[in-house]
């Protein structure tokens, strides 16, 4: 669905169309715009965890430049993966007009029996 390494500079592009199926990603104009209320949702699940575990490892809760800093930190390091995985999660979850079909990725076998064709 993504072009390049989720960590590499300049190439964390989505794809047009799927080298597999031809599916075309973005639907409609501005599809991708409702996948920030999902990196939203999920940012703010993230930021819950870093700040637990945060207090979890320091049991400071005096501090809050140590949480800022380190919810901050860990959100960015993490954007990477909240920019593919919201909308991953859009397209392949929320949705409804997308679905898996899964006897489509079974290659098309040609049954000759009696003289009858069958496809499959």
């Amino acid at each position: 669905m993504f072009e390049g390494g989720m960590y590499s500079f300049g190439s964390n592009r989505i794809n047009i169309q799927c080298p597999v199926c031809k599916m075309v990603f973005e639907i409609e104009p501005g599809y991708f715009y409702a996948a920030m209320y999902v990196s939203y949702a999920i940012n703010v699940g993230e930021g819950i965890t870093i700040a637990l575990l945060t207090w979890l490892v320091t049991g400071n809760i005096d501090s809050p430049w140590l949480y800022l800093g380190t919810i901050l930190s860990g959100l960015f390091i993490l954007s990477p993966v909240n920019f593919r995985y919201s909308r991953v999660i859009l397209l392949y979850w929320l949705s409804p007009k997308v679905h898996y079909h899964p006897e489509l990725d079974k290659p098309l076998i040609k049954i000759v029996h009696n003289k009858n064709e069958y496809h499959r």
